[in-house]
């Protein structure tokens, strides 16, 4: 058996929190990638966990690191030498589950006349087709959407006109060997060099990933790892590893690695505070009444859009923090969800410099 305390200290330590990480490359939360949420929201999220900011070119083109399109559709920083795997795991294993990542229904894929399995395999062949050289989103969508069945279009009411859907672009943008450009709105996406071809769904590549959210995010269910993965549930509990060891989280089962038990057991202090941009791999985790056991606290942290950062303090999430800027200046607003002593208080001043450096400003004033 676990108690919180002794999970949320092990994930500090499994995340790397304590700024232990020796490389941007050889991050441990790399294992499931790094969401690129919010401003320059994965190099943020690096530097939380390492003694030194990155460098503004650590993902591009030609660096180790690449950002592509991959779990639920989102942008997402892995290791390049992950993807073609990452590609193949992420592969949908039935009808229901692709149906599931292109965001469709039952009823819209039966009015359409096209399996959802191959609506997402036309989707990957066009996408890798059309995106020869690097290409804004949106003339990848026209063109990619001149090549579809007419029953892949889908009505647009912004655009006036009907299109590939957003969904299928995403899910399947990966598979068609295809990466983005940082720093690019709307998005560019260009070919990914020597990726592999329209890969087959590969099940020790998806337990991989499946070991990877349990280091680093578990203990965890097979349902929470079936949501944080895009995976249907029904679909992955075949696949569940068997290496896994069953523990006892607040009443809940859960799994972890075999080697990963007794280093919860043992974990240190989470004695470290960290202003958590609003996608940083903490907040991924799906077990969000473990991490954030205040209910009231989830709409400031969670809102349908504009999410805060978060500030972890101790292995707890004690606030919220917004930025503002005003040419090179930078204001970051923190409302704490309780009183926060002075040494608190002091290490999130220096965060903030932190923040600062990773978005180029020149100045930093923290309000609270």
């Amino acid at each position: 058996m676990l108690s919180r305390g002794q999970v949320l200290a092990y994930r500090v330590a499994a995340q790397e929190l304590r700024r232990d990480g020796q490389a941007p490359q050889r991050l441990a939360v790399l294992d499931i990638g790094i969401q690129d949420g919010g401003t320059d929201g994965a190099r943020h999220a690096m530097d939380a966990r390492l003694a030194q900011a990155p460098p503004p070119d650590v993902v591009g083109p030609d660096a180790d690191l690449a950002l592509v399109w991959s779990l639920r559709g989102a942008p997402y920083v892995h290791r390049r030498r992950d993807l073609d795997p990452l590609a193949a795991a992420l592969v949908p294993l039935s009808e229901a589950d692709a149906a599931g990542r292109l965001n469709e229904t039952g009823p819209s894929v039966a009015r359409a006349g096209i399996s959802a399995l191959d609506q997402y395999a036309t989707a990957v062949r066009e996408m890798r087709a059309v995106v020869r050289r690097p290409t804004a989103k949106g003339a990848a969508s026209t063109a990619v959407t001149q090549r579809l069945p007419p029953a892949m279009r889908h009505p647009c009411r912004a655009c006036g006109t009907s299109h590939i859907s957003d969904s299928a672009m995403r899910v399947a943008s990966l598979a068609a060997g295809l990466e983005l450009q940082p720093g690019t709105a709307p998005p560019v996406l260009q070919p990914r060099a020597g990726a592999a071809v329209a890969p087959a769904p590969d099940p020790e590549a998806l337990r991989l990933l499946v070991r990877g959210y349990l280091a680093l995010l578990g203990p965890a269910t097979p349902r929470q790892v079936a949501d944080y993965l895009d995976v249907r549930g029904a679909d992955l509990t075949p696949l569940w590893p068997d290496d896994l060891v069953a523990v006892s989280v607040e009443g809940t089962r859960a799994w972890l690695p075999e080697g990963a038990v007794a280093a919860a057991q043992r974990a240190p202090e989470p004695d470290v505070v960290r202003l958590l941009n609003p996608f940083d791999p903490w907040l991924q985790a799906r077990d969000r009444d473990l991490i954030v056991p205040d209910r009231a606290h989830h709409k400031a942290l969670w809102p349908v859009l504009g999410r805060p950062g978060a500030v972890l303090a101790d292995g707890e999430i004690a606030g919220t923090w917004r930025t503002r800027t005003s040419g090179r200046a930078l204001t970051i607003t923190v409302e704490p969800f309780w009183p926060l002593d002075p040494r608190v208080r002091r290490a999130i001043e220096a965060e903030a410099e932190r923040v600062a450096t990773v978005r180029g400003a020149t100045s930093v004033t923290v309000r609270w």
